[in-house]
């Protein structure tokens, strides 16, 4: 009798843990994009341009911490095709990075899924084409990620948001412009710059006495830019997914291929204001405007464009109080553990990477330590999963720049799982650098001029820094960050400037540990492409 009490309340009770089980998931988002070729008039003149269900730019996600995204990617270009989603960590899905190293590349009128998580994250980020120069035609968006309901934001939630994707043009073909780089032609100036797709006039509408949020990308591929609002002051309160002290600015630098969000309140009189971004290190200096529209206004925004003071997001010492983390506020996690105490860790590797621009068969090339990358034939990750040889090596790179004639090769830099790495990008050239970590986030922890020693690490910021995942390397200089090796893959280490990414200024880190499990690492998904080495394996598993 007892026997027979027990077993429908034991299914009783499995049915409600089942049934909580399946609440407590987190939710699906489903997107299909047909990515398509278009005519478009970026800066009045047709162009053959990369559209995203026939939007330029394209679609921007909105999404909650945690949620899983499901993006059914359809391309009907005439050429292979991928997305890369620069800022989302990829938590055990390198599979799903978008990258030529990671991923086979979507043919020509067939389709792939991607399918990942927005882990731990919040914040502004993008996506953009990773193949070819497809960047330089469109297929860019913003990934916006809003805070689960249970946690607290450390400022009062504004009343709306903006996107805003900022970024240089062309006015040649993407085609035409790969076709100058193959043929060993730097890239000249752009010709323009946009304001969400559109050369000038952009209208931005808020209500007088309310506060709103901008969240700010810079989508180009060669040049930083500047932004301000004409009357406006903005307070600062997140960068690439981290919270910052909320210090106010006439105007931002952000540079190729980084997020901010900054708070706005239409305090001023009733008209319309302009919003500006120009080019920074250029000569000359290409500026494009928006609008601020207080709703109901009929004055038109009048008087000289609005130049501020210029602050430059870095993390030296010296302004180590400006721009830092907010230790008492954490975006993505309820109940926070206290802070992450990385100057306390023990670095277990340092890796100086130098840049630089030179001739390899007497065609322009750029280099990281005298090795310009080149992309096999078969995904960097295939390879290392299936054990395919001949592929790439461990030694093809080194960890201090070298003397010898550059060369090409498939850079991969080996590491291990869990260790803490100190890298320093060195930029001994004369133009601005851009460095975007795939994979993770990085404190920037030092900044400085000439070429870094050891002695540096006297100036460095071990308390306070602020993570990121991409960040500036300004001319004869060097930036020196700290990162965490958490997150187990194969991840892209790349030039943000997309001419000199696409010429090999870029390398792979291989985060990597000794045992296959759920808990470090997704198997490889039932839906991978195969190409190259692994075209013809029967079995992933």
């Amino acid at each position: 009798m007892r026997q027979a009490i027990f077993l429908p309340f034991f299914l009783g009770a499995l049915a409600c843990l089942s049934a909580l089980w399946v609440k407590a998931e987190d939710p699906y988002r489903y997107y299909t994009w047909t990515v398509t070729y278009g005519t478009i008039y970026p800066l009045g003149v047709p162009y053959k341009g990369i559209l995203i269900n026939g939007q330029f730019p394209g679609p921007t996600i909105e999404c909650v911490t945690n949620d899983n995204i499901i993006v059914d990617v359809i391309n009907n270009l005439d050429e292979p095709f991928l997305i890369t989603w620069n800022g989302i960590k990829q938590r055990k899905t390198s599979w799903q990075d978008g990258v030529l190293g990671t991923n086979c590349p979507i043919p020509p009128k067939s389709n792939w899924t991607y399918k990942f998580q927005t882990k731990d994250q919040i914040g502004t980020f993008t996506y953009f084409p990773s193949t070819k120069l497809h960047r330089a035609a469109g297929g860019f968006g913003g990934f916006n990620i809003a805070q689960r309901s249970v946690i607290s934001i450390p400022y009062p939630v504004p009343d709306g948001e903006f996107t805003l994707l900022v970024g240089d043009w062309y006015k040649s073909n993407h085609k035409v412009l790969r076709q100058k780089l193959d043929l060993g032609i730097a890239l000249a100036l752009p010709d323009g710059l946009l304001i969400n797709g559109i050369s000038n006039g952009s209208v931005f509408t808020g209500e007088q006495g309310k506060t709103y949020k901008f969240r700010l990308s810079n989508v180009g591929i060669e040049t930083s830019i500047n932004f301000r609002i004409q009357g406006h002051v903005m307070k600062l309160v997140e960068v690439e997914g981290a919270h910052t002290i909320q210090d106010t600015y006439d105007s931002l630098d952000i540079h190729v291929g980084q997020s901010v969000a900054v708070l706005v309140t239409l305090n001023g009189p009733m008209k319309d204001y302009f919003i500006v971004a120009s080019t920074r290190f250029t000569k000359p200096i290409l500026t494009t405007t928006a609008f601020l529209r207080y709703a109901g206004s009929n004055t038109q925004a009048s008087g000289t464009l609005p130049i501020g003071p210029t602050y430059h997001i870095h993390w030296s010492m010296k302004q180590a109080r400006t721009i830092r983390l907010n230790l008492t506020a954490n975006a993505a996690r309820p109940n926070p553990q206290g802070s992450f105490h990385y100057g306390t860790i023990k670095v277990v590797r340092t890796i100086v990477l130098a840049n630089s621009e030179t001739k390899i068969n007497k065609t322009l090339r750029y280099a990281v330590n005298g090795i310009s990358y080149v992309d096999p034939t078969t995904p960097l990750k295939l390879a290392d999963w299936f054990n395919i040889p001949g592929v790439f090596g461990l030694n093809t790179i080194k960890d201090r720049p070298s003397n010898g004639s550059p060369t090409f090769g498939a850079s991969v830099i080996g590491t291990t799982l869990h260790d803490f790495v100190e890298i320093v990008f060195q930029n001994n050239e004369n133009t601005i650098q851009s460095w975007h970590f795939d994979g993770y986030s990085f404190y920037i922890v030092g900044y400085g001029s000439a070429s870094w020693t050891a002695d540096m690490r006297r100036r460095y910021n071990l308390v306070d820094g602020i993570p990121r995942h991409t960040v500036q390397v300004y001319p004869k200089s060097w930036s020196a960050v700290l990162v965490s090796l958490d997150n187990k893959g194969m991840w892209n280490l790349r030039s943000a400037i997309w001419s000199r990414r696409y010429l090999g200024q870029q390398l792979y880190v291989r985060v990597w540990n000794d045992e296959q499990s759920l808990f470090t690492e997704n198997d490889i998904p039932l839906n991978a492409l195969r190409c190259g080495k692994a075209k013809h394996l029967k079995s992933f598993g």
